[in-house]
């Protein structure tokens, strides 16, 4: 079980500092998934079931799916004009 939780935590953090040091937004949102994802399964190992697929539902499966539909809509403009 202390296994489960330092792997969990090490891939939470290391996901966090790679949201915030990527360059690409697509990483970056990638990465955002990760650490959401890591967090979910925290949830799991603290028996808070509801609120990790909570966690998975809403924020993984919305809002993540939100933020890459929009870098892929702002970023078509910008090939267009030869960036």
């Amino acid at each position: 079980m202390d296994i489960v939780f330092l792997v969990l935590s090490i891939f939470t953090i290391i996901s966090s500092i790679m949201v915030v040091g990527s360059k690409q937004l697509v990483h970056s949102a990638v990465y955002l998934a990760g650490a959401l994802m890591g967090t979910a399964g925290l949830f799991l190992l603290l028996k808070a079931e509801f609120v990790a697929w909570a966690q998975v539902l809403v924020y993984v499966g919305a809002v993540v799916t939100l933020i890459l539909f929009t870098i892929m809509l702002t970023r078509k403009g910008e090939e267009e004009n030869g960036e």
